[in-house]
């Protein structure tokens, strides 16, 4: 789910990687008390474009550097990128993923170069949502059904003769464009460009009264400031979405996961036992996040923030 905080919270994160990473013939030692057996050399994880996934790994990066002696290394890649990244050995690991079925099949089941390594205790929602007034003016546009009557709302230049579905990061993996033509809706997918555009769209909406309709998801800090509505469509259910072409459901509901790359699963490494043992939730998630874009703290402070505050949470993590 790039934004204008994005590439500042990569910075953060890259600074404090960097800084732990001065002089590359340099002895990496662990804080004291932490025994040599710890020493876990670079961890190379994805960045996926949405701040909830920019909140994960400040604090997994924090308590990497803090607490083993890790260096930590990020790419900024999408969804798919970041798979094809555990096959080339540049990612080890991707610390949220939303489903991707196939690519699980892909690389976990047929090339065997990925590995699950459980839950992140986050509960994953995408949907379509309007903007609180949205709903209260018009109650019945939450049924799906009746879109179709509102669609003429929806028009901008950008969509022409139909309502516009707004959409976020082109490289988010979606299925609003099938579902559009598959419920026979009269709209058409027209791309914010990052998540901060989206969020904004929905910020403006709500507070200018103006028609949006279009896709978000949760855990996300937004829906703690405005309460966006979701609109159901057909019920998911197992299977249903297996053709991209021709889904006609809603999306799966996620129990959110991370994926390791399994060489460096494998190996033993102290980083991937803290990862494969890290579970938090919604609410501890969206308040990094929040902290980062909207409080004014770099992803070191906001996940200092958060550790300082949780610390009989996290030491369970660690090996």
């Amino acid at each position: 789910m790039v934004s204008r905080f994005l590439p500042r919270l990569l910075a953060a994160i890259g600074v404090a990687a960097l800084a732990g990473c001065a002089g590359s013939n340099a002895t990496i030692s662990p804080p004291p008390g932490v025994p040599e057996t710890t020493r876990c050399g670079t961890v190379n994880i994805a960045v996926n474009p949405w701040s909830g996934y920019a909140a994960n790994v400040a604090v997994i990066s924090y308590l990497l550097e803090s607490e083993l002696g890790c260096k930590v290394a990020t790419a900024e890649l999408s969804e798919t990128a970041s798979w094809a990244g555990l096959d080339d050995g540049s990612i080890d690991v991707i610390l949220e993923n939303w489903g991707h079925d196939d690519l699980k099949k892909k690389y976990i089941d047929r090339q065997k170069v990925a590995v699950e390594l459980g839950l992140t205790g986050n509960k994953g929602v995408i949907g379509w949502y309007v903007p609180p007034w949205m709903a209260k003016t018009y109650p019945d546009i939450t049924d799906w059904k009746n879109l179709n009557e509102y669609a003429d709302l929806f028009k901008t230049p950008r969509s022409g003769e139909k309502g516009q579905f707004l959409a976020g990061d082109p490289s988010f993996v979606t299925n609003d464009a099938a579902l559009i033509k598959n419920l026979k809706l009269d709209y058409t997918v027209v791309y914010s460009g990052s998540e901060d555009k989206l969020i904004a769209a929905f910020r403006k909406a709500q507070a200018d009264k103006t028609p949006l309709i279009g896709y978000f998801y949760e855990p996300q800090w937004l829906l703690s400031d405005v309460k966006l509505v979701h609109i159901p469509l057909p019920n998911y259910t197992p299977g249903c979405d297996s053709e991209p072409e021709t889904v006609a459901c809603d999306y799966q509901p996620y129990d959110l996961d991370k994926i390791g790359r399994k060489a460096w699963v494998d190996s033993g490494n102290p980083a991937a036992t803290l990862i494969k043992n890290w579970q938090w939730t919604n609410a501890d998630q969206n308040q990094v996040a929040k902290d980062m874009t909207q409080n004014g703290m770099d992803a070191e402070d906001a996940a200092k923030k958060w550790a300082d505050g949780h610390r009989t949470v996290w030491e369970k993590w660690l090996p």
